[in-house]
């Protein structure tokens, strides 16, 4: 029996099949019902495209900005305490405790612990009594009686600004005893400096936290404290003290009394704080300002502060006014002379003003001493004579081609009488605005209280008064 035969390439054979051939490969752009082409990737969103299969995310919400309101980052209330004790700093101290009428005392105890003692005591003797004990009751036992020793001395004194001196030793205490008092004080205050003081209160001695650290534990203070500290009097007026420390920047200084017990502490930034508001308002005072004022102060404040000397303004200005009706037949016969008023009593006021900034300015830094008194007036009435002088000469001269211009025969006698008043009067002015605050301070008066008032007032009647009465000599 014979082989069978072999299959050629080509032929079908039922008991030898020839394998079907490998499905033909997928070129480009064929398709195959064998071997379909996959479904293509769904194409990703692109900007502005929208897609059932990969959605866009949702955008975030917007922030607010200024001026919106959003219920879900509200801005947050403020702090009662800040409020207040930000008010209590821009008021003087009758305005602060009219702010303070419908606050809850044990708000206003904490603002008054925060605030600096000159400002706490003003205020406190502001308030009706019942109040003011309220409020004492609520704060710390030692700031309650510092506060209560500061109220004995006037206004514009250290003693005003005392603070307590918490961190007082003896001077048998060790360094490890003072070290663990000192842990714990400073947790609650900020402490500068210790002070060592003997059983009778006596200010030994100054205690450096330096000195403190490298001392050893059984060392006492008294081996390592900076014995007799420069101290204040607490009746020394701010001036005088400011004065004593202008070469000594301290942190903080003691005050003691004559006999050298230690009444408490007055740091230096409270002290050239109350120096600052006392400048400013130097320029309020000399034109009737209250030093009171500030620009939180109500407007009936303002009105009960201001007026009184708008009326005595008023009163010294009717003085003037006398002068110049006085002489009212020689201004009739010369009307020129009536625009030469405000001339010459502008030029004289201010000579005065100027003589008055500088004599103020002397008094604030110690300068003027009472056996230079007689050297100052002689120098600004030099200077009033000089100015006057020169000043006159420019202003005789528009008299005198202002009097030719009108066919004024008596041209250079006006023109003389212009020199000749503008002399005198600069030299009047001179004399006042160094003599005023003299005056003032020696009636027990804070000279600076509405002294340009009164200096305006002199150097009006005096110019005005000398300016008429030559004409009236010269002229006839």
């Amino acid at each position: 029996m014979s082989d069978p035969p072999e299959a050629n390439s080509g032929d079908a054979s039922p008991v030898d099949p020839e394998p079907a051939p490998d499905p033909p490969e997928a070129h480009s752009g064929d398709a195959s019902p064998i071997d379909p082409e996959p479904a293509p990737d769904p194409p990703r969103a692109t900007s502005g495209d929208a897609s059932p299969v990969d959605p866009e995310p949702a955008p975030d919400p917007p922030r607010a900005t200024s001026g919106d309101a959003s219920p879900v980052d509200a801005e947050p209330a403020q702090d009662p305490f800040e409020v207040l004790r930000a008010a209590f700093l821009r008021r003087a101290a009758g305005d602060a405790a009219l702010r303070l009428e419908d606050e809850p005392d044990e708000l206003v105890a904490r603002v008054l612990e925060s605030l600096p003692a000159g400002l706490v005591v003003g205020t406190l003797l502001e308030l009706e009594e019942p109040r003011r004990e309220a409020l004492l009751a609520r704060v710390q036992p030692d700031r309650r009686a510092q506060w209560l020793r500061n109220a004995a001395y006037p206004e514009g004194t250290v003693g005003r600004l005392m603070d307590p001196a918490l961190a007082t030793f003896s001077p048998e205490t060790t360094v490890a005893e003072a070290t663990e008092f000192l842990r714990e004080l400073t947790r609650r205050s900020f402490i500068t400096y210790g002070w060592i003081v003997d059983g009778e209160g006596r200010l030994l001695g100054l205690l450096v936290f330096r000195e403190l650290l490298f001392g050893a534990r059984d060392d006492t203070l008294r081996q390592i404290m900076l014995p007799k500290p420069f101290a204040l009097r607490p009746d020394m007026p701010l001036d005088e003290a400011l004065r004593q420390v202008v070469s000594r920047h301290y942190p903080v200084y003691p005050v003691t009394d004559a006999e050298g017990r230690f009444l408490g502490i007055v740091r230096g930034g409270d002290l050239f704080n109350e120096n600052t508001l006392g400048l400013t308002a130097q320029a309020g005072q000399m034109v009737g300002v209250d030093t009171e004022e500030r620009m939180a102060t109500p407007w009936w404040r303002c009105l009960r502060f201001r007026h009184p000397w708008l009326q005595l303004n008023l009163v010294t200005a009717f003085l003037a006014a006398f002068v110049v009706g006085f002489f009212e037949d020689t201004i009739n016969r010369v009307v020129l002379l009536a625009a030469f008023l405000p001339v010459l009593a502008g030029q004289s006021g201010n000579t005065g003003c100027q003589a008055l900034a500088v004599t103020l300015r002397g008094m604030t830094l110690g300068e003027l001493r009472p056996e230079r008194r007689l050297a100052l007036l002689g120098k600004e009435g030099l200077l009033g004579l000089l100015n006057g002088f020169l000043v006159g000469l420019p202003a005789a001269l528009v008299m005198f081609l202002y009097a030719r211009h009108q066919g004024n025969a008596a041209a250079p006698s006006l023109a003389l009488v212009v020199v000749l008043s503008m002399t005198g009067a600069c030299v009047v002015s001179g004399l006042a605005g160094a003599l005023i605050p003299l005056f003032l301070r020696r009636l027990g008066a804070d000279p600076v209280t509405a002294a340009s008032i009164f200096v305006t007032t002199a150097t009006d009647v005096v110019s005005m008064g000398l300016f008429l009465g030559l004409a009236t000599a010269l002229i006839g």
